[in-house]
């Protein structure tokens, strides 16, 4: 017996020794670093490509910045192959410029984001420059919908391999671990490059690029219990001074002073070191993200047999990622705010446009949090998706911007205006919450101003007041003034130079469906004269004799007029002057009630006008963009100071002033009119186009009354031009020409209309 016991001891014995010598080797950790370095980053994924086909299983992650970010998706379940097909179909230049669509702002941030070409914070009478070049909102929403699947990991120890991330406190400009929290947030304060994106906040800290301290963080990766550290380096040294051609690479130089020293001790420390060839890459060569990967995977084949040997220790039992399906819908059931000081809830549910507790997609729910960036409201909007039952609740957290006074400037030269140079001043939170206040001043050949207060209250009712003035002259046939306002005869006069002055103020409501769908109603005060200094009295006979005032003008119109109107608008147009896909919708109708009258013959009148059409593209750079319009009055006033004038070139007329190509400024006049425009635009290089245009249009005294605008066009236009997208707004020269009267006109314009 005692034999037995003493066999099966030393057996025991036996097999704890072995067990003890294979544990190395079955039980090996590994863990991968991986740095930061932009664009660069993408070779993270190359590397990984090499690293699950040697077999090796990753057992810790850490990163920082562009490494985060790939480092923090790998963790979270995806494979290499899903990370090469989830950012080869990314636009980095729309994620990191923050574009939003434009259908994302309201009407009113429509307007201004087509008229002012700068904008500049304005604070204590100071003028000063925005802190970052974006606030990293599409990144954060792509990195919220594409970890979903992990939103309620709170501990990074607990993905699908433990995972953490370096960000650097930017008052103290200590290093600040990251292995907990709502992991989007963690990895986008561990990729806020200084002056690129807004600082971070999370919790009590600001927080930005990790890579200032600390861009390598193998100690910290060794810390979680790796044996072997796998690490990737797409940093580059110091550079010289030929290669520093951007503000990006200057900072990052900067920052390399440290890391570039740190490196060579660190790159000691690493078992397997994997330096991809990053020589030809800057940090902003997103699209040569292909190339990029290749390159992280050549430098990773050139250590597989090392990655085999370790894959060879490892315990066997792990297996590789499994398939992540991306979440495309939601329910959210509640909505909890933080940081809202000057803006209501109702002001924030009206810009999410989503209702509680129904099925969304994502794409909705971004659609929504683009609106409220759309504002300028907000330096950064972060939220978190939590699960509540079979719904989840979401957290915005929101960052007001603490600036609420701008500058807002702007040139322009057209045919019409000429000169002219913009200044405006908008003051946010003016009088009350969701409101702001704008002024434009308007300097130049003419002299302007556009007045405007607006609340908005999203969804719901919102309330604005607009006081607008504008003074334009134009040399006219002077047949135009003499049917319009009965003159008999003037000798020897074919054209006059018409002054036009017109000063507007309206108070009105608008509510407004999805950000592209609005309608309006309101009150209208309108000052309209129409006067010369062309005519002498003594040689013209006149037999409604307009008075001469005492500067010697003779005044055809000079009167007060009141009105109520509605507005119906719809605009998905991508682009205001280029509209390549969209629909665009705009029907106005005017009640005339009251008028000072000044050539005693106001009644009662309305004007309607509508236009519609649409863009779509033929082929990848070419497009089309039909439309129609007409507008007709009703009464029998004999007033005739708001009659549709057809001609010219622009998208800023006032009035019933309406572009037609083929013919001057204020030629084709009648009290109704029908018009339609058809436009080819070939985008033969960015931001470059080219354009050939053709209008058609009948215009006369009561052409619907009659059937005359059913009938062939009796007017026609045609254009050929060009049109560059540049930085001060939309640059246009176009040549245009009419066969019914041999005549041709060039039509240029830089800059934005206003």
């Amino acid at each position: 017996m005692q034999k037995i016991a003493l066999i099966f001891l030393l057996l025991f014995c036996t097999t704890l020794l072995l067990g003890q010598q294979d544990s190395p080797e079955k039980h090996l950790k590994v863990g991968l670093v991986l740095s930061g370095g932009g664009a660069k980053g993408l070779a993270h994924i190359g590397v990984l490509k090499v690293i699950e086909e040697a077999g090796v299983k990753i057992d810790y992650i850490g990163g920082t910045s562009m490494g985060a970010i790939v480092g923090g998706l790998y963790a979270s379940g995806y494979s290499a192959k899903e990370l090469d097909s989830l950012f080869s179909k990314t636009d980095f230049n729309d994620l990191i410029n923050d574009n939003l669509p434009r259908g994302a702002k309201s009407f009113y941030e429509k307007e201004a984001s087509e008229k002012y070409a700068l904008t500049l914070p304005f604070n204590n009478f100071k003028i000063s420059f925005p802190p970052a070049y974006s606030g990293g909102q599409n990144i954060y929403n792509e990195l919220v919908r594409v970890l979903y699947h992990v939103r309620n990991v709170n501990d990074f120890s607990k993905l699908s391999i433990p995972f953490l991330c370096i960000a650097t406190n930017v008052e103290t400009g200590k290093e600040v671990l990251l292995n907990k929290g709502y992991l989007p947030e963690a990895i986008m304060a561990s990729g806020t490059l200084p002056s690129l994106f807004e600082p971070a906040t999370l919790g009590e800290e600001v927080l930005i690029d990790g890579g200032v301290v600390n861009n390598y963080p193998i100690q910290e990766v060794r810390n979680m219990g790796a044996d072997i550290i796998i690490g990737v380096d797409v940093q580059h040294g110091l550079r010289e001074r030929d290669a520093l051609l951007s503000a990006t690479e200057i900072l990052l130089q900067i920052n390399n002073y440290r890391t570039a020293m740190d490196m060579v001790e660190k790159a000691k420390q690493t078992d397997i070191y994997i330096k991809p060839d990053m020589d030809n890459y800057s940090v902003i060569d997103f699209n040569s993200g292909k190339s990029i990967i290749e390159s992280g995977e050549i430098a990773a084949r050139q250590k597989f047999d090392a990655l085999k040997a370790i894959s060879s220790k490892q315990d066997r039992s792990k297996t590789f990622h499994k398939y992540v399906a991306i979440k495309d819908s939601l329910i959210i059931e509640k909505l909890m705010l933080n940081g809202i000081e000057n803006y209501t809830r109702g002001y924030i549910k009206g810009k999410l446009r989503f209702e509680l507790g129904k099925k969304i997609t994502f794409e909705k729910l971004q659609q929504g949090i683009n609106n409220l960036s759309a504002t300028g409201n907000f330096k950064t909007i972060r939220y978190e998706l939590l699960s509540d039952g079979d719904g989840v609740d979401l957290v915005l957290n929101l960052h007001e911007k603490q600036t609420k006074t701008y500058i807002r400037l702007a040139a322009h030269y057209d045919d019409l205006y000429k000169t002219a140079a913009l200044i405006n001043m908008t003051r946010r939170n003016l009088m009350m919450k969701d409101d702001v206040g704008s002024v434009d001043f308007i300097f130049g050949d003419n002299l302007r101003y556009d007045l405007q207060y607006f609340v908005d209250k999203g969804a719901y009712w919102s309330f604005g007041i607009n006081s607008r003035f504008n003074d334009f002259s134009k040399e006219i046939n002077f047949d135009l003034i003499r049917s319009n306002y009965n003159i008999l005869n003037a000798t020897n006069v074919n054209t006059i130079n018409i002054d036009v002055t017109d000063l507007t103020n309206q108070i009105y409501a608008q509510t407004v469906l999805k950000e592209e769908f609005s309608f309006s109603l309101g009150l209208e005060h309108k000052y309209l004269k129409y006067s010369t200094n062309t005519l002498s009295r003594p040689i013209d006979t006149l037999v409604t004799a307009p008075p001469t005032n005492s500067a010697g003008r003779t005044v055809f119109e000079s009167s007060n007029y009141y009105s109520a109107f509605g507005q119906l608008t719809l605009d998905t147009y991508d682009d205001k002057y280029f509209p390549s896909k969209g629909l665009y919708f705009d029907g106005d109708f005017h009640l005339y009630l009251l008028s000072s009258d000044y050539n005693n013959n106001f009644k009662e009148f309305s004007i309607a006008k509508a236009r519609m059409g649409g863009a779509f593209p033929i082929f990848k750079k070419l497009s089309m963009n039909l439309e129609t319009e007409g507008g007709f009055k009703l009464g029998t006033s004999g007033i005739t100071s708001f009659d549709f004038i057809l001609g010219g070139f622009g998208t800023n007329l006032i009035n019933n002033f309406i572009p037609f190509y083929g013919y001057d400024f204020l030629s084709l006049p009648g009290n109704s009119y029908v018009k339609a425009y058809g436009r080819l635009d070939y985008e033969f290089a960015p931001k470059n186009h080219a354009m050939f245009a053709a209008n058609f249009a009948n215009v006369d005294d009561d052409l619907f009354r009659t059937g005359d605008w059913f009938t062939e066009p009796k007017y026609s236009g045609y254009g050929f031009g060009y049109g560059w997208e540049s930085f001060l707004g939309p640059v246009q020269v176009m040549y245009s020409w009419s066969p019914d009267i041999k005549s041709s006109n060039f039509f240029f314009s830089i800059g934005y209309w206003f």
